[in-house]
């Protein structure tokens, strides 16, 4: 699985590839089996919207794991 990862605002914030996502200065934050997050250490964290396609969208609980960004 591969692609693009946009928070409930629709704002891009994360990448996915292979079973890894990864943030978008390129930063391995979490690893993927099916549609659930895990933290480096294994723990379960949340889950992707289990759309179809290449861009997953994060429900609200799950934007906490991706940092706020600021202007660019």
């Amino acid at each position: 699985m591969s692609g693009n990862i946009f928070n409930s605002n629709g704002a891009h914030v994360g990448v996915v590839d292979g079973a890894a996502i990864f943030d978008l200065k390129g930063r391995k934050l979490y690893h993927l089996k099916g549609i659930n997050i895990y933290r480096l250490s294994g723990e379960l964290v949340g889950h992707l919207n289990g759309t179809q396609g290449s861009d997953k969208r994060l429900d609200r609980f799950t934007d906490r794991l991706f940092p706020a960004r600021g202007g660019s």
